[in-house]
């Protein structure tokens, strides 16, 4: 597809951004939560921050249909059959925003026949953004300060740093993460953990647990423009537009 994608990168980046200032507005005052009818929590930010960023990719992009996580729940399945079409978490971590730890975020990504190719994350507590346009073209940017480029780092050769789910730690995940001589283990919330393997501080992402393609299209897209993959336990490519949007479980990798 024919985009200006270095203009469209810093567009999306800006939407988070914005998505993320009104999601910290709700955060700082008492909010209520319900359930989704997967059990899931939702809040009024993530339908405020869901808004503010399907109204400006609908200005952006026209043409390229949204799937959003909310929307999504609302019965809300745009027509996919294009291969291209943006992918929205408007607050992904929303356990981690009701108890106030700060480790939630902001995704967008753009898919293109079944692969993130560019996506931002924002994380709104920590006034933090990482952003991909493409292959070897990722950076991190702290507040207003200037954008640095991350890639990942080679697994040492002793002692992985692995990171894992901080609200939905599994025993499978555990019993992966045995295979391997660990010299730490961090926890973490939402797509946090794939920007800590983009960054080089992480090593390996173990995810043995429900995941939808909105958790984690965008940190996909970093990661893999930072040097990284994302695979099936299999070893497969893990591929977006799915029937449900369900992913299977997956593990998320620094560079070989």
């Amino acid at each position: 597809m024919d985009l200006d994608r270095p203009a469209l990168t810093q567009e999306i980046t800006h939407l988070a951004r914005l998505a993320g200032a009104k999601i910290l507005t709700i955060y700082n005052q008492d909010f209520d939560v319900r359930t989704k009818s997967d059990a899931s929590p939702v809040t009024e930010a993530d339908v405020a921050a869901e808004k503010i960023i399907l109204d400006g990719l609908r200005a952006l992009t026209p043409d390229i249909p949204i799937l959003a996580e909310e929307s999504a729940a609302a019965g809300d399945i745009p027509d996919l059959s294009g291969g291209v079409f943006w992918l929205v978490d408007p607050l992904d971590g929303t356990k981690e925003f009701v108890h106030k730890r700060g480790e939630f975020t902001v995704n967008i990504a753009l898919v293109e026949h079944g692969k993130p190719t560019m996506g931002v994350i924002h994380i709104p507590a920590k006034n933090t953004s990482y952003f991909a346009e493409g292959p070897g073209k990722v950076w991190r940017q702290d507040g207003s300060g200037p954008a640095k480029e991350i890639s990942t780092r080679r697994a040492p050769e002793v002692g992985l740093t692995v990171v894992a789910s901080r609200s939905h730690r599994t025993p499978e995940t555990d019993a992966y993460i045995e295979k391997f001589e660990v010299a730490e283990l961090i926890s973490a919330g939402s797509s946090l953990k794939l920007c800590l393997v983009a960054e080089g501080a992480a090593d390996l992402y173990p995810r043995f647990g429900r995941t939808m393609e909105w958790d984690i299209g965008a940190g996909q897209a970093i990661l893999e423009a930072a040097g990284g993959r994302v695979e099936t336990v299999d070893g497969a490519p893990l591929l977006y537009g799915k029937d449900g949007h369900d992913n299977p479980y997956f593990i998320a990798k620094g560079r070989s």
